[in-house]
């Protein structure tokens, strides 16, 4: 009869709504920090233990000769090579609910003292994603979390225990508290901030606790390792939606370059223009850091250079490096100056995300890989991140993949002019070796003038 009744059974599909982030920064006294140290260190060596068990799984999976086989059948077979696959994932136990069941036998001891068993299930699942990138082929090795960079989040799968965000009522004050292994943290709220209201009056789905490096150990919030700790809630809905950031109702076409960006809207002038020129990176005083940081490098470790000054070789065997708490502090103050320029970058694309949309709500970019881009032109593409301002226009402009809800639609069309009709270049400046910006071209079958990429642009459109 119970056999009876399980097959039977229908599994209830779960239902994916959407989700949004918002961030508070978390007050903890001296001995509040040390718990949440402790409690990470135990995080990162179940993390470290589920690794390396995922590998040897990883490796008996390969060497098994069913897994020739299942790659030999044909890729036009996909019902035969995914259960295939799939019953060699469960026979050598590499599957995400196997990772959760071998997450049971490696919380013991010490470690089950600052881990519960949903985060245990939320570190197996971490690690066999990483394995599984690995698996697949989109990744060549899966990294383990050393002690000297610890880690530096851990996440719950709910928030009813363990780590979970609590709020009291009106009548006790509004204040919010993170709650885990008998601490509570006070978060620092704003509720003049139309933003943060919006956030916290939607359902918490999970917490997310982060580490992140101050810039000094007597900066505000540091603790006296240096860091200070965050919230992240992981809230049911769609973000706030200022006023002011309007959306548009025409078709908009995009160019996008290492360093420029040409829009041209169905209703408007277009404009070509830098892209994110406010950026400036203090090169001189990041260099200098670099060269201090280098020269304390050398004076703590001179075994490891020759009388030349270059490194010496020791082939496969691991070099220990020292490092004093001059050339930590000047890392750390190199850090602050790259974590500024990030911060940055980050509101200059949102920025322009907005003015975008406030153009129209199509969007149409030519199809290209961002990535390549790095090898080609690796010190623009690393100052202004086209591919980041792409991927954060795409979450925000469409409703399936962001969640700003603008009702967007984002195209990639292969870059074509006209099928095969052909661009006639010429220099405006005759016989002058100019630049490639002044270059202007014509099409041969609209007769339309433009430079380069305004005219891709609007040819695109077209």
């Amino acid at each position: 009869m119970k056999r009876q009744a399980a097959s039977t059974h229908t599994q209830t599909t779960t239902i994916r709504t959407p989700t949004f982030l918002l961030e508070l920064p978390l007050v903890v006294n001296p001995g509040q920090a040390k718990h949440l140290r402790a409690h990470l260190e135990a995080a990162r060596q179940l993390y470290n233990a589920m690794l390396s068990l995922g590998q040897r799984r990883l490796r008996c999976m390969r060497a098994d000769p069913a897994w020739q086989e299942a790659r030999s059948l044909s890729r036009t077979h996909k019902a035969q090579r995914a259960a295939s696959f799939s019953a060699l994932r469960t026979a050598h136990g590499f599957t995400e609910a196997a990772f959760h069941q071998a997450a049971k036998g490696l919380r013991v001891g010490w470690i089950a003292e600052h881990i519960e068993a949903v985060l245990a299930q939320t570190l197996a699942s971490r690690a066999y994603r990483a394995l599984n990138r690995v698996c697949l082929g989109n990744a060549r090795r899966v990294r383990f979390k050393s002690r000297g960079r610890g880690f530096g989040s851990i996440e719950n799968k709910r928030n009813d225990t363990g780590l979970r965000f609590v709020i009291q009522p009106p009548e006790k004050g509004n204040a919010g508290f993170l709650l885990w292994n008998g601490d509570r943290f006070p978060a620092l709220i704003n509720w003049q901030d139309e933003v943060v209201c919006h956030g916290l009056k939607h359902r918490i789905k999970y917490a997310r606790l982060l580490q992140r490096p101050a810039s000094s150990k007597r900066a505000a919030g540091a603790d006296t390792e240096g860091d200070h700790y965050v919230v992240q809630l992981v809230l049911e809905g769609v973000p706030h939606h200022k006023p002011k950031h309007i959306i548009g109702k025409s078709i908009v076409g995009g160019d996008l370059g290492p360093s420029t960006l040409a829009l041209v809207p169905q209703e408007g002038e277009a404009s070509l223009q830098v892209f994110c020129a406010e950026l400036a990176p203090d090169a001189r005083v990041i260099r200098r850091l670099q060269r201090q940081m280098d020269r304390q490098r050398r004076a703590t470790n001179p075994e490891h250079y020759d009388e030349k000054g270059r490194i010496r070789k020791l082939g496969s065997k691991k070099r220990p490096w020292k490092q004093s708490k001059r050339y930590q502090a000047t890392r750390r103050r190199k850090a602050t100056k790259e974590h500024k320029l990030a911060a940055h970058r980050k509101s200059l694309h949102g920025r322009k995300v907005h003015e975008v949309l406030a153009l129209g709500k199509t969007i149409i970019l030519e199809k290209i890989s961002y990535k390549a881009w790095q090898r080609q032109f690796g010190t623009s593409v690393g100052l202004r991140a086209p591919g980041m301002f792409v991927a954060l226009l795409k979450r925000t402009a469409v409703p399936p993949l962001g969640v700003a809800s603008t009702g967007g639609t984002l195209v990639a069309r292969p870059h074509t002019h006209h099928g095969t009709e052909p661009v006639v270049s010429w220099l405006w400046h005759k016989g002058q070796e100019a630049p490639l910006r002044v270059l202007a071209s014509v099409c041969l079958r609209c007769g339309s003038c433009a430079t380069r990429s305004l005219l891709s642009v609007s040819c695109r459109l077209s």
